[in-house]
């Protein structure tokens, strides 16, 4: 089996190559193999390498940026999404892609289940909705992964940007009323094989269903709650070199941002449970190794 991973160097394309070997051929691709602005480059790529299966990791990120650049957000999260899935069908290929919980607006009082109806309430989220939307326009073998509050060991991310300011200040202020499952990059990486395993075993036997599924960390924090947690773990290091004395809880309107970011990011995971038969770890646990891994 022959796996293309896109967005290889991204904080899941990373995790997503070292979790797939034992698989199949992984063949990881960054933005210089294949630029997803690029749709036509999209198209020449694909034909080139043959996937059996597509693992698409690549995506317009900047969520305060794409308010500005809405119309790159657009053909990167929304559009590219729906030539890999007609290119997909033509080769007979799954599809594996990843959304968000950006998707939504937020203001619903328990987690959002698949079946609720998206608002999205920046460019970000709508940019991703309409990816989602171009797959399932497409008769192609899918599946689509909502999940929230990405952090691992490398790459840009809540968890790097809380290590480091508490390495250089005394106090951080950080928001506490927005509530979300922060999720580990290795737990997708790793959710993503199992995916990949029981679909095309399910493909093979006619039993297959395209489907959306909420894969992330189980239980909730809020953006305070994670950063006291990271620093605590942290703590807990050797050799440790935290100045951090105090984290203060803030409301979201004291830190305004670009784009606006729903208050509940919370994703109920079970539909991903039942069907695909996975058992998510809670959040603090997910964080606990990740840091463990990190020191």
């Amino acid at each position: 089996m022959k796996i293309l991973v896109t967005g290889c160097n991204g904080q899941v394309g990373w995790e997503l190559v070292r979790c797939l070997q034992p698989l199949g051929e992984v063949v990881a691709v960054d933005r210089r193999q294949m630029d997803l602005s690029d749709l036509d480059g999209i198209r020449t790529t694909l034909k080139n390498i043959v996937p059996d299966v597509i693992v698409n990791a690549a995506a317009y990120t900047a969520v305060d940026k794409a308010e500005d650049n809405e119309v790159e957000a657009n053909l990167i999260n929304g559009q590219a999404p729906g030539v890999l899935a007609t290119e997909a069908k033509q080769m007979g290929a799954l599809l594996i892609h990843y959304s968000t919980d950006y998707i939504f607006d937020g203001k619903k009082s328990s987690p959002y289940t698949e079946d609720d109806t998206p608002n999205p309430i920046n460019a970000y989220g709508r940019s991703k909705l309409m990816g989602e939307q171009a797959i399932q326009a497409v008769d192609v073998d899918y599946i689509i992964l909502r999940t929230s509050w990405v952090y691992a060991a490398r790459g840009a991310n809540f968890l790097q940007t809380v290590l480091s300011l508490a390495q250089e200040r005394d106090e951080l202020s950080v928001v506490d009323n927005q509530i979300g499952a922060p999720t580990w990059a290795r737990l997708i990486a790793e959710s993503t094989a199992h995916v990949i395993r029981q679909s095309q075993t399910e493909r093979s036997n006619g039993s297959f269903q395209s489907n959306l599924y909420h894969l992330t960390a189980a239980g909730e924090t809020s953006w305070f709650g994670f950063a006291q947690a990271i620093v605590e773990q942290a703590r807990r290091m050797p050799d440790h070199s935290l100045m951090l004395n105090e984290i203060r809880p803030i409301p979201t309107e004291d830190y305004p941002t670009p784009a606006l970011r729903p208050m509940n990011s919370c994703l109920a995971t079970a539909a991903l449970e039942k069907h695909l038969r996975l058992r998510m770890p809670s959040w603090s646990t997910a964080l606990q190794l990740c840091l463990a891994e990190y020191r």
